[in-house]
């Protein structure tokens, strides 16, 4: 530790060093000095910290109309509960006495969350690791979006809504990098019956969707805007009740259901899309054992339009918004798991549970 031998130490010789320290470590190393935070924050040195980024932790964060500037953290590395307490830079606006609305977490991406800005024609985008965040405007106002998707890539971001407005439905894309919305024409079926489709997922540079009964998927060509809608043509399972997908972004989609008859599901299975000679079809891979899906029922109460799905670092979380516990399972070990309440959630708090994936990128843009 020499300070002689630091002063001496090649540029590229000390990015590559630092770039393997722990993150509270390196940032507290960024206001140090004058160096140290022009290195770090130098394109070369964001590419080495990027590519060394599995020393960050992964969370699963929960977000309820109770958490003001506050949200319960789960950090699957440690096996403990945490509180993210939102620093002074993103700031959010605060209850408004008038109606009582405070600001929703709506999506999160690749480090990127989206909260809606309550009493304003306006959403923040931000970076809560970096501490940075954008105020994004709407296109028009008043603006009732049906959904909202946020998609996080290393370039930049893109925000996906669906809109109503005089019988007439569109889909909304916000780009970062012109900092503009586009307007195209929406599926009818999409919107038909808002209360019973989650959030879209990303898969392969498109947006998909599972319409309302009778169930399809429907695809959003995203990357290229202006690639428009098409329904796919890929069968689904036969007696499926209610259908959610997950995709890990890139190379797999899943399709999870419940199967069962007259409305009631009495047992949860898990697709994967395959390619096949003569088109995609939806494979079966695994299914909720007898004891879990049971407590899952019960917790569900046949009210499947509360079940909600996402990816999480491998691992496939099934939620449902008035239980406050997650129904995880990995991937790799084929084995399905509970996650048990947060300790600090009060008992009073009986629904409303909005689970999302929380994986800190320093560099994830705004």
């Amino acid at each position: 530790m020499d300070p002689a031998i630091w002063s001496r130490l090649p540029e590229e010789l000390l990015e590559h060093v630092l770039s393997f320290l722990p993150l509270k470590t390196f940032l507290n190393l960024r206001s140090t000095c004058k160096l140290f935070k022009s290195l770090t924050s130098s394109p070369s040195f964001m590419s080495k910290h990027s590519s060394s980024s599995t020393n960050f932790s992964s969370f699963l964060l929960l977000s309820h109309r109770q958490c003001h500037h506050q949200f319960p953290l789960y950090d699957f590395s440690v096996g403990a509960w945490r509180n993210l307490h939102l620093p002074l830079s993103v700031s959010l606006p605060p209850i408004s006495k008038s109606s009582g609305d405070s600001s929703t977490l709506l999506s999160s991406s690749n480090g990127l969350f989206c909260f809606s800005v309550p009493n304003s024609s306006s959403l923040l985008v931000c970076n809560l690791l970096a501490k940075s965040s954008r105020i994004i405007n709407f296109p028009a106002y008043p603006f009732d979006f049906e959904s909202l998707t946020l998609v996080s890539t290393p370039s930049g971001y893109k925000i996906f809504t669906l809109y109503s407005k005089y019988s007439s439905n569109y889909a909304l894309v916000y780009d970062s990098k012109n900092q503009s919305w586009t307007k195209f024409n929406s599926f009818e079926s999409v919107l038909r019956d808002s209360s019973n489709h989650q959030e879209s997922v990303y898969y392969n540079g498109s947006l998909y969707f599972t319409t309302p009964e009778p169930f399809s998927v429907l695809r959003f060509d995203l990357d290229n805007n202006g690639g428009g809608w098409e329904r796919t043509n890929t069968l689904l399972p036969s007696e499926l009740v209610f259908v959610r997908l997950v995709s890990d972004g890139e190379r797999k989609l899943y399709l999870i259901g419940g199967v069962g008859r007259n409305g009631i599901s009495r047992s949860l299975k898990m697709w994967e899309m395959s390619d096949h000679e003569n088109g995609n079809k939806w494979v079966e891979v695994e299914s909720l054992p007898e004891l879990m899906c049971r407590k899952f029922m019960a917790v569900c109460y046949h009210n499947y339009e509360h079940v909600y799905c996402f990816w999480h670092q491998g691992m496939i979380c099934v939620c449902c918004y008035s239980w406050p516990e997650v129904l995880y399972y990995k991937v790799s070990r084929r084995t399905w798991h509970w996650l048990s309440k947060c300790p600090s959630v009060p008992e009073w708090w009986s629904c409303g549970f909005r689970w999302f994936s929380f994986v800190p990128d320093l560099y994830a843009l705004v």
